[in-house]
């Protein structure tokens, strides 16, 4: 039987995009006692394949950390797959502010040591004595009270972009590295104050409120559901929101707008910017904010050398990181003495320019079907080579090219060209070349706009 994906992430874009269906992007988390997590992983698996559910998944002994994206149609038939477990039975599925049916592309369940890399040893401290879980407006109202200190637990690429007013947010690259900084910085209130937590969607506080009740805190309180069920509160029930910008988020989308408010700058040109991007060298893949400017001028990486291996043949590019450790450090390498104006740490909560409010159905909205991919780009003549794989394509035709670096661009066609001759119209098979303003990649797709 199937436990494994047999779509590349190209090949199920392009079914979803034909499907033309509604997809919601959702997390979750539950702690228990599994105690075979290999069997839990497999049943699941079978279970999620068939409903077309995709998603990052981690299962451990100790319970499950899930970020899916699911077919709207399929929602309660997958709240079903959850309930035939006991310890996930009433489970609080936290549903996305903004909706991408590319939020994620392969369904990936994997097991692990623990759901949440967190370095702690869990047989020192009762794991089940945690904090009081506030919801949105007890949260706010204990905002205000000034026995309060309300301490971010994210990374400090995610606080950059967006925070609680006046929460501490440690320079830290992970979980893990945040809990000791935080237990040495708050040594003089254990007795006193009010030690308020929040995190993305509230798993790395239900480890977190144990550990620091454990140290001696006496007043420990967390955001129940994290920052997007907060979201979803204060949207239904009309409440003030104390967090400004941007939730960062671990898929495709790098981050729901919570406020207009855009509080962190390009780290290039220090332009008000909260756009996460990930640098187009796959030597670097280095995250950094990056505004429209900068990333037309620097084609999607983070510094002039990055920028001059990426025009070099694919060949070279993998010549010279032959050898090297260049996985994914996507979520793991956030600073660089390339970005002139990086900030993390202690974080201002000034409003630097605001945001341009955006349909964020328009994406689901547009009607494309595939038409081919990207062959090459030819860099100081700027243009781009395509082979035509599904439809004919036409002088007129309007496209969206398509990549996990290069975004959504959309063109027009306005000349056609097919073995170095002017073409009207290309068809299946054909190898095309057309002016694009726009570095395109051998990842991408073209689709034309119906």
């Amino acid at each position: 039987m199937q436990l494994y994906n047999t779509l590349s992430a190209e090949e199920r874009a392009q079914l979803i995009d034909e499907a033309g269906k509604e997809r919601l992007t959702l997390s979750f988390y539950a702690y228990t006692n599994l105690s075979d997590p290999q069997k839990f992983r497999d049943d699941l698996f079978i279970a999620w394949n068939a409903l077309d559910a995709l998603g990052r998944i981690y299962v451990a002994k100790e319970g499950i950390n899930a970020q899916m994206s699911i077919p709207a149609e399929n929602f309660e038939a997958f709240r079903e797959t959850l309930e035939v477990y006991d310890f996930m039975k009433g489970i609080r599925l936290n549903v996305a502010v903004e909706h991408d049916n590319h939020s994620f592309l392969k369904l990936t369940i994997k097991v692990r040591n623990k759901i949440v890399a967190d370095g702690l040893n869990d047989e020192t401290f009762d794991v089940t004595n945690k904090g009081i879980h506030l919801k949105a407006q007890e949260f706010n109202n204990m905002l205000e009270d000034p026995n309060t200190i309300v301490v971010d637990f994210r990374n400090h690429y995610e606080s950059e972009v967006g925070h609680f007013e006046g929460a501490i947010t440690p320079d830290v690259e992970n979980f893990r590295e945040s809990l000791p900084i935080i237990n040495e910085q708050l040594q003089d209130f254990k007795e006193d104050k009010n030690l308020l937590m929040y995190c993305t969607g509230g798993i790395r506080c239900e480890k977190a409120s144990a550990y620091f009740k454990h140290q001696g805190f006496k007043n420990v309180f967390q955001l129940e559901g994290g920052i997007i069920e907060y979201t979803r509160q204060i949207k239904e029930e009309k409440i003030e929101s104390k967090f400004i910008g941007k939730n960062f988020v671990f898929d495709h989308r790098l981050g729901e707008r919570i406020t207009d408010d855009i509080i962190s700058k390009c780290h290039q040109c220090g332009k008000p910017c909260d756009n996460h991007t990930n640098c187009a060298n796959d030597a670097c893949h280095l995250l950094f904010i990056q505004c429209d400017d900068c990333k037309a001028a620097m084609e999607n990486t983070c510094s002039t050398e990055c920028l001059e291996i990426t025009h070099l043949p694919v060949e070279e590019q993998l010549r010279l990181r032959k050898g090297l450790k260049v996985g994914n450090k996507v979520f793991r390498k956030g600073k660089s003495d390339a970005l002139t104006f990086k900030n993390s740490g202690d974080l201002s909560t000034e409003t630097l320019a605001k945001a341009e409010t955006k349909d964020i159905r328009q994406k689901i909205k547009i009607k494309k079907v595939l038409v081919g991919k990207v062959e090459h780009y030819y860099t100081k003549s700027k243009i781009g080579q395509f082979l035509i794989e599904n439809k004919e394509l036409s002088v007129g035709d309007k496209v969206l090219i398509s990549g996990p670096t290069t975004g959504e661009q959309e063109l027009t066609i306005t000349e056609l060209h097919v073995n170095r001759t002017t073409v009207e119209t290309a068809n299946i098979g054909d190898q095309i070349t057309f002016e694009i303003p726009f570095r395109v990649r051998l990842s991408d797709k073209m689709y034309k706009i119906l």
